[in-house]
């Protein structure tokens, strides 16, 4: 992984665990359900987009490696299983 893209999704990281325990404290509180439906699902939406930048970062370094070292098939396997994840 670049070290840019390292940093950003460390970053983002950082955030989705504030995030998560400003939920936590606000199920602790007993807060009114849909203001803690609004914060989870600010932290999937900051899930997703974590998630996109290191497919990106993938696809622009790991998987143009694997197919210029002959790695074809393994890489199209994990793209696959990949995938298949995230539409389960």
């Amino acid at each position: 992984m670049k070290h840019e893209v390292r940093e950003d999704v460390l970053k983002r990281l950082n955030y989705i665990d504030g995030h998560l325990a400003g939920v936590r404290r606000m199920i602790e509180e007993d807060k009114y359900c849909p203001e803690i439906l609004k914060q989870t699902f600010a932290v999937r939406r900051a899930i997703e987009k974590m998630e996109a930048i290191v497919l990106e970062g993938h696809l622009h370094t790991c998987v143009i490696d694997g197919i210029k070292n002959g790695r074809e098939e393994q890489v199209v396997q994990e793209l696959e299983e990949l995938y298949t994840l995230a539409n389960r």
